[in-house]
C-alpha cells in the first residue's frame, strides 16, 4: 500500500515553524489491528440475517405502540416527576444520549492517537461513524413522519402522524428518538468492537456479556429518560433503538470487512515522523 503523508512540522526551540512534508510510506505487512476475525472477514457486510433482524425490529416497535399512551402517563405521574432522585437520573441519562457519546467518541480517538493505540482509535472512530449513520437515518425519518411529541397534545394523541410535518419544527419530530438511536449506536459499536478484541485474544469470553449488558442497559435508560421528559413515545424509543443498533453493528462489520477504506486509511494510519534539525512531523495519509 502506498500513501502520501502531509503534515505539520514544529521546529525545536522557541520559534515554531510550519512546513508541509511529503513522504511516501510503503507497508509490506498489514497492521495487526486491521486483522479482522475469520467470522467478520468471511461474511459480507449485509447478510440474510439482517432481513430477519429488521423485521424483528419493526415487529417490536409495532408491538409496543399500543402501550404508548399508558406508558407516557405513567412516567408523567406527579410523584415521579417531583422525585429529585428520578429527575437527576433522567437528566444524567439524557446527557448520556447526547452529547456525551460524541464527546466520548472524539476523546477515545484522541487518546488513541496520543497513545499510538489503534484499538482505541478504532473504538472511538467506529462509534462516531455508527452515530453519524444512525442520526442521518433518524433525521430523515423525523422530518417525513411528522409525529407530534407527547407533550404537544398532553399525552393524548399517540398516533398523530402527518407526512413531512417534521419540517415545521421540533414539536413534530417525535418519531424516532434521536437520543435513543445515538445511545444504541454507541452501545452496539462498542459491544461489537470489544467482542472482536476478545475473539482475537481468546481470553475472558464472559466480558462480552458484561460489556453488552452495561452498554445496552445504559442505552435503554437513555430512552426511558426521553419518555420521562415527555419528549418521546415508547415506540419512538423502540424505533430509535432499532436504527441505532443496526447502524452500530453494520459500521463495525463494514470497517473490519473493508479495513482499507478511505476513512481508515486517512485517520487510523496517522503517525508521527521525525523531521530535520530536531523537528517532528504530525503526518496524516492521503490515499492514491
Amino acid at each position: 500500500m502506498a500513501y502520501i503523508g502531509m503534515g505539520l512540522a514544529a521546529g525545536a526551540g522557541m520559534k515554531t515553524t510550519l512546513a508541509i512534508g511529503l513522504a511516501v510510506v510503503l507497508w509490506t505487512t498489514p497492521l495487526a489491528a486491521q486483522q479482522a476475525d475469520t467470522t467478520i472477514k468471511a461474511e459480507p457486510v449485509f447478510t440474510h440475517r439482517d432481513v430477519y433482524r429488521l423485521v424483528g425490529f419493526a415487529v417490536g416497535t409495532a408491538a409496543i405502540a399500543p402501550f404508548d399512551k399508558r406508558l407516557a402517563r405513567t412516567l408523567q405521574d406527579e410523584e415521579l416527576q417531583e422525585s429529585g432522585f428520578v429527575k437527576n437520573g433522567a437528566n444524567f441519562f439524557k446527557f448520556m444520549g447526547q452529547p456525551a457519546p460524541q464527546i466520548i467518541g472524539v476523546g477515545l480517538y484522541g487518546v488513541g492517537r496520543l497513545a499510538h493505540s489503534q484499538r482505541m482509535q478504532k473504538l472511538g472512530l467506529h462509534g462516531l461513524e455508527a452515530m453519524l449513520l444512525s442520526n442521518f437515518a433518524v433525521s430523515g425519518i423525523k422530518l417525513l413522519a411528522g409525529r407530534a411529541r407527547p407533550f404537544v397534545f398532553n399525552d393524548s394523541a399517540a398516533y398523530d402522524f402527518e407526512f413531512a410535518r417534521g419540517f415545521k419544527g421540533r414539536d413534530y419530530q417525535s418519531f424516532p428518538s434521536g437520543h435513543a438511536a445515538t445511545a444504541f449506536a454507541a452501545a452496539a459499536a462498542v459491544s461489537a468492537e470489544t467482542s472482536h478484541w476478545i475473539n482475537e485474544s481468546g481470553a475472558w469470553p464472559g466480558w462480552k456479556i458484561v460489556i453488552g449488558t452495561t452498554m445496552y442497559g445504559g442505552a435503554t435508560l437513555v430512552g426511558v429518560s426521553r419518555m420521562y421528559h415527555d419528549q418521546h413515545w415508547a415506540s419512538d424509543v423502540a424505533a430509535g433503538a432499532a436504527i441505532g443498533t443496526f447502524a452500530g453493528l453494520k459500521a463495525v462489520r463494514y470497517n473490519y470487512r473493508h479495513p482499507n477504506n478511505i476513512v481508515e486509511r486517512t485517520l487510523i494510519a496517522t503517525t508521527v515522523i521525525p523531521g530535520p534539525a530536531g523537528s517532528t512531523y504530525l503526518a496524516w495519509s492521503i490515499p492514491f
